[in-house]
């Protein structure tokens, strides 16, 4: 038992590092320079939300007081060699404890959103 517990908890650890949007070199947080191309906050719902979809999760965010990441840049998604960062559409909307003591404390580093040349030129590899 202690043995599946420790490897659940390395699991949970494992999965909180990969969506850490802490630069460790900069010791900054990454934040995008701006919204990316299909931002769940752009006009006309580009991420084909369900009724209600978006309004919970802010609400969600805000009762945690946390931030989003943005789709873009979560490990596995359409942009693997992204790192992940805070979504700009919700940074640029709402305030959290998190990006306020963030912001004091430490500071972001703006990062641009991954392109769809990138993905692109990932897909191709560099054989092509």
């Amino acid at each position: 038992m202690d043995s599946m517990a420790d490897s659940d908890e390395r699991a949970v650890e494992t999965d909180r590092k990969s969506l850490s949007v802490g630069d460790p070199a900069l010791g900054k947080s990454r934040l995008l320079s701006k919204q990316c191309d299909s931002c769940i906050f752009a006009p006309g719902n580009r991420m084909n939300l369900g009724p209600g979809r978006l309004r919970d999760l802010v609400t969600k965010v805000h009762e945690q007081g946390s931030y989003i990441i943005c789709h873009d840049t979560l490990p596995h998604y359409l942009y693997p060699q992204a790192k992940p960062a805070i979504c700009r559409g919700f940074a640029d909307r709402y305030r959290t404890q998190a990006l306020d003591l963030i912001e004091r404390l430490w500071g972001f580093v703006e990062v641009d959103p991954p392109s769809l040349a990138e993905r692109h030129d990932k897909a191709e590899g560099p054989d092509r």
